[in-house]
C-alpha cells in the first residue's frame, strides 16, 4: 500500500475541486490547490460501514486500493450513475481510469459508463488498451451497433473531445472481431451523425478486411465515400485498391493505377509493384508479370524476395520450371534469400502433378538451406499423399510436423478430414474434428461439408441431418451451408429414396439464396430413374431449363439410361437427339445405355449399328458394352431355340 506522502495531491485536489463546483478545464493542467486536511484521503477503517459515495470511491481509486474499491462496489445494487460520475471526475487521468475499469466486475459498467471509460482511455499513447476495452464492450453488452455509437458520441460530447480516436477504435474493434458489416455501418454513421471524419489508417483497415472477405462492392463504395469526404489517401490506400483490382482480374486497370498515383504526387513503392506482379502471376500471365517487373526496375525500385517469389510462383503454375529455377539463381546473385514461399511454389507444382519424389526434393532443398518448411508445405504434401492413397506416409508427415513444432491449422485438419472421408474412415474423420475444436481451431464450411458428404455416402442420413441442423443452429460460428453441402445431403437422401426430404432441402436452399445447379437436379433425377420414375425425372429436366440451369451429359445420360431400362427406346433416342442439339456429344455411357435398351427389346441389329457408330466416332467400347451385347444376343438366340 502506498504511503499517504506519495499521493498525487494535484490530482486529488482537482477531483475535489470538481465535486465542489470549481471550474476546471477539460484535460488541461490545473493550478495546484493547497490541500486541506479534509482533502487528504485516508484509509477507511470499516469499508462495509461506509456509504458508497463518489468521494469515498475516488479516494480509494486514487490510492490504488483496489480491494477497497471492490468492497465499496458490490456486483449488485450499485448505481451505474455513480460509476459514470467517478469516471468523469477522473477524466484527466486515463491511466487510472484504465486500471479502475480493468479491476472492477464488468457487470458494474453499463454501456454508458463503459463508453465514457473507453473515450477517456483512448487518450493514452497506446491504442491497444482502448481497443481491448472496445472489443470487450461490444461482446459483453449485447447492444446494437447504433446504441454503441450513440453512447460513444454522447461520451465524446460530454468530455468535449474533437478527436475521432474512440470512433476509430470502434471501427477497428469491429474489424478485428470479423464484424465487417458493423464496421461499414459505423463508418456510415460517423459521416452522417458524428461530424468527425475517421482517420485514413482506420479506413484502410476496413478496406483491407472488406477485400479479404470478398465484399468488393462495399470496398469500392467505401473508397468512393472517402474520396467524396476528402479523406486523403496514402500510398497504403492506393496499394489496397490495386490489390482489389488484381483480385477482380482487372490487371490492366491495376497497372494504370501507378501513373494515376504519380500524377497525384504519390510515389509507388515496392509493395505497389509486388501487388501487380502477384496479380499477373496468379492469373498465369508471366509475361505481364515480367513487364511490371521491368517497369519497377526502370523506376529505380529494387525487387525484394517477395517480388521474385511471385514471379517464380507464376512460372511454376504455368509449368515453366527451368525459367523459375533461373529466377532463383538470379535472386541469389542479388544476395536475396529465397523464402519458404519461394520453395513452396515448386512443392505445389510437383504435388499437383503427383510427382512426390520431386516435391520431396524441394522440401529437402529448403532444409539444406536452413529454411524451415511451414504448415503450407506440409498441407500440400499431405494432400498429395492422400491422392496417392499413402495413408501410412500421411501419419509419418504428421509426426514430422510435431517434431519440428509446426502446428496444424484449419487447412491441415480440413485436408486430413477430407482425406479420411474419401477413404471412408468416418471415425477418424470425426476424431480429427473433435481434436481441432479442442485445440481452439474453428471448423469451417469445408470441414462440415466433408463430414456430411461421407455420412451421406455411407447412408448415415440421420447423422448427416443432425450435423446439418447443428451447423444451422450454431449461428455464432458464422457457417452458412453452401451449394456443395446441400448437394451432398440431397444426393444422400435421393440414394436412400427419401425424395420428400430432398425437396425440403431444395426449398431451404431458396430461403438461403443458395442457387441449385445441375448437380443438385442430377442427384434427384438419378434417384427417380433408379426407382423407374423416369417421367418425374424428365419434368425436373424441364424445371432446370426454366430456371436457366443448363443440363449436362449426366442429366441426359441419366434420362437415356432410365428410359432404356424401361424399354422405352423412342424417348431414350429423343433424349439423345436433344442432347446433340445442345452441342453435347454422346459419350460411352450414352451408347452403353442405348445398346442395353435395344438388346432388352431384342433389337440386336440396331444395337450392333450403334456399336459400329461409336467405334467410328473414336469412342472405345468397354466391358459393359460387350456384356450388354452378348447378354442381349444370347437371350435372342435362346428364345429362338425354345420357339
Amino acid at each position: 500500500m502506498k504511503s499517504l506522502k506519495t499521493f498525487n495531491f494535484r490530482i486529488v485536489t482537482t477531483v475535489l475541486a470538481e465535486t465542489q463546483g470549481q471550474s476546471i478545464g477539460h484535460f488541461c493542467t490545473v493550478s495546484v490547490i493547497k490541500p486541506t486536511p479534509s482533502s487528504i484521503p485516508s484509509t477507511p477503517t470499516s469499508h462495509k460501514s461506509l456509504p458508497v459515495t463518489a468521494q469515498s470511491l475516488q479516494e480509494s481509486i486514487l490510492a490504488c486500493q483496489w480491494d477497497c474499491v471492490k468492497q465499496l462496489l458490490p456486483t449488485h445494487n450499485t448505481d451505474p450513475l455513480l460509476v459514470s460520475h467517478v469516471l468523469y471526475n477522473l477524466r484527466s487521468n486515463p491511466d487510472l481510469v484504465l486500471k479502475f475499469i480493468e479491476q472492477i466486475d464488468g457487470r458494474l459498467l453499463d454501456i454508458e459508463s463503459h463508453c465514457l471509460g473507453i473515450v477517456i482511455v483512448s487518450r493514452l499513447p497506446s491504442r491497444k488498451h482502448g481497443l481491448q476495452q472496445m472489443k470487450k464492450m461490444i461482446t459483453s453488452h449485447g447492444a446494437t451497433n447504433t446504441d454503441i455509437f450513440d453512447h460513444l458520441m454522447s461520451a465524446i460530447r460530454r468530455l468535449d473531445i474533437s478527436s475521432s480516436t474512440a470512433l476509430d477504435l470502434l471501427i477497428e474493434a469491429f474489424c478485428e472481431l470479423n464484424m465487417v458489416e458493423a464496421a461499414f455501418e459505423c463508418f456510415c454513421m460517423i459521416k452522417e451523425k458524428g461530424g468527425i471524419l475517421p482517420k485514413i489508417e482506420t479506413c484502410n483497415k476496413v478496406l483491407s478486411v472488406l477485400i479479404r472477405i470478398g465484399l468488393t462492392e462495399k470496398a469500392w463504395l467505401l473508397y468512393a465515400e472517402m474520396f467524396r469526404l476528402k479523406i486523403n489517401s496514402t500510398v497504403c490506400t492506393f496499394n489496397i485498391m490495386i490489390n482489389l483490382l488484381c483480385k477482380e482480374g482487372k490487371l490492366k486497370k491495376a497497372k494504370e493505377f501507378v501513373p494515376f498515383m504519380e500524377k497525384l504526387g504519390f510515389k509507388p513503392n515496392v509493395v505497389t509493384y509486388n501487388t501487380i506482379i502477384n496479380g499477373y502471376s496468379l492469373r498465369r500471365n508471366s509475361e505481364g508479370a515480367r513487364s511490371v517487373f521491368e517497369m519497377m526496375k526502370a523506376k529505380g525500385i529494387d525487387p525484394d524476395s517477395y517480388t521474385f517469389g511471385s514471379l517464380i510462383n507464376g512460372l511454376c503454375k504455368e509449368g515453366r520450371v527451368e525459367e523459375a529455377i533461373e529466377l532463383v539463381k538470379e535472386m541469389e546473385e542479388m544476395k536475396l534469400v529465397p523464402t519458404v514461399v519461394t520453395y513452396n511454389a515448386f512443392v505445389d507444382l510437383y504435388c499437383s502433378k503427383g510427382d512426390l519424389n520431386r516435391a520431396y526434393h524441394w522440401r529437402d532443398e529448403m532444409l539444406r538451406k536452413d529454411i524451415i518448411p511451414n504448415v503450407s508445405t506440409y498441407n500440400m504434401l499431405i494432400h498429395a499423399l492422400f491422392m496417392e492413397g499413402k495413408l501410412v506416409e500421411v501419419d509419418d508427415m504428421i509426426e514430422e510436423m510435431k517434431r519440428r513444432k509446426i502446428f496444424s491449422d484449419a487447412i491441415t485438419y480440413n485436408t486430413l478430414i477430407n482425406g479420411y472421408c474419401r477413404c471412408g474412415d468416418v471415425k477418424k474423420a470425426f476424431n480429427l474434428h473433435d481434436e481441432m475444436i479442442s485445440k481452439g481451431i474453428r471448423p469451417t464450411k469445408v470441414t462440415y461439408t466433408s463430414l456430411i458428404s461421407v455420412l451421406s455416402k455411407r447412408n448415415k442420413m440421420k447423422e448427416a441431418d443432425d450435423l446439418f441442423v447443428r451447423i444451422r443452429q450454431e449461428k455464432e460460428a458464422g457457417i452458412v451451408p453452401d451449394l456443395v453441402m446441400f448437394n451432398a445431403l440431397i444426393d444422400g437422401h435421393c440414394a436412400n429414396k427419401n425424395f420428400e426430404q430432398a425437396f425440403r432441402l431444395l426449398k431451404e436452399m431458396d430461403k438461403l439464396n443458395v442457387v441449385a445447379d445441375e448437380v443438385t437436379y442430377n442427384s434427384i433425377m438419378s434417384g427417380y430413374c433408379r426407382e423407374g420414375r423416369v417421367e418425374e425425372a424428365c419434368t425436373l429436366l424441364d424445371e432446370m431449363k426454366r430456371k436457366g440451369i443448363k443440363p449436362d451429359h449426366i442429366s441426359y445420360n441419366t434420362l437415356i439410361s432410365g428410359y432404356s431400362k424401361k424399354g422405352d427406346m423412342k424417348d431414350a433416342f429423343r433424349m439423345r437427339d436433344e442432347m446433340i442439339s445442345l452441342g453435347l456429344d454422346p459419350t460411352l455411357l450414352t451408347y452403353n445405355a442405348l445398346i442395353q435398351g435395344l438388346c432388352k427389346i431384342k433389337e440386336g441389329e440396331h444395337a450392333e449399328k450403334l456399336l459400329r457408330e461409336m467405334v467410328r466416332k473414336g469412342i472405345k467400347p468397354n466391358n459393359t458394352t460387350y456384356f450388354c451385347l452378348i447378354e442381349g444376343m444370347g437371350q435372342i438366340v435362346a428364345e429362338e431355340e425354345i420357339s
